[in-house]
């Protein structure tokens, strides 16, 4: 379909591994010939959002993609402090070996990502300093992520208070506001079928992948062993919550188009259904551009 390079603010919400759909709806977006001229992103929407205005969406969707749920626990490091179970730490820095560090005033678009302080109870926008830094505030998930330290103030998952942080863009100047929305109604499961190169790459990239976690892997990190069900019940009462918030929000400042991805589409740690979260990302965001 023809757009005449229509320019984009694009607004990606917060879902854990629903946010993977973030790069379908990304890469098809741009086979239609839409131009992204700005992300504001929360959580998972500000990790993808980040890495795509870095430019290395590819880079990351090839690493994803190859994940297990195995190499997804070994990523995760067991924190000793209160306020979370995970540091985050060799998550973020196996990102920044992945696809490189900068500031995000140095990206070629602008870009904000949004955390929140729940001492002040109000949202933080981080568009400047350090792109991972400003992504692990975004990304720190209650009771999962211990709360990141911005200049002496704690921060948590943006999702707290804004799931789809559509106000950063605001001020755009671009032809379409595109919010992308990862708490969307509950839907009958339906498996996305994948083409069948997709199915015939993992293998390969598989054994890179491993290797290259095996690098950073730390033992006492493991969590294999443990009990989640208090915190898939936590995940589940976040997600309702965040749901109800980005409706109201999305009521109130409604962008030009909204994409609405399921949010029972998969768990909040299902990060090995990558091919399957981006395909329907790529299917979604077609329908409503067909529309």
């Amino acid at each position: 379909m023809s757009t005449n390079k229509k320019s984009v603010s694009l607004i990606l919400g917060s879902g854990g591994a629903r946010g993977l759909a973030h790069i379908g709806v990304i890469q098809e977006l741009e086979k239609n010939g839409y131009v992204i001229k700005s992300i504001s992103g929360c959580s998972m929407g500000a990790l993808i959002g980040g890495i795509y205005a870095i430019g290395k969406l590819d880079e990351f969707e090839q690493w994803i993609r190859a994940l297990s749920k195995q190499d997804i626990f070994s990523l995760l490091d067991l924190s000793l402090q209160k306020g979370g179970l995970i540091k985050g730490d060799k998550i973020i820095e196996t990102l920044r070996q992945l696809v490189g560090e900068t500031l995000i005033e140095n990206l070629p678009i602008p870009f904000t990502a949004v955390a929140a302080d729940v001492r002040a109870e109000k949202e933080v926008w981080l568009n400047k300093g350090p792109l991972f830094d400003a992504i692990r505030a975004s990304i720190s998930l209650p009771l999962f992520f211990t709360p990141f330290n911005h200049n002496g103030v704690l921060l948590v998952d943006g999702g707290v208070l804004n799931p789809v942080p559509i106000a950063p863009a605001f001020n755009d100047h671009t032809d379409l506001k595109i919010a992308v929305n990862l708490g969307g109604a509950v839907v009958e499961a339906k498996k996305v079928e994948l083409p069948g190169e997709l199915v015939e790459e993992r293998s390969f990239l598989h054994k890179q992948v491993t290797s290259f976690i095996d690098s950073l892997r730390d033992e006492s990190a493991s969590a294999l062993g443990l009990d989640w069900g208090m915190y898939e019940v936590a995940n589940q009462s976040f997600d309702a919550m965040q749901s109800t918030i980005a409706r109201q929000k999305l009521a109130a400042y409604p962008p030009d188009v909204i994409i609405e991805i399921p949010r029972n589409a998969c768990g909040t740690l299902e990060f090995d259904r990558a091919k399957e979260m981006i395909e329907l990302g790529r299917e979604t965001a077609m329908q409503h551009l067909q529309r």
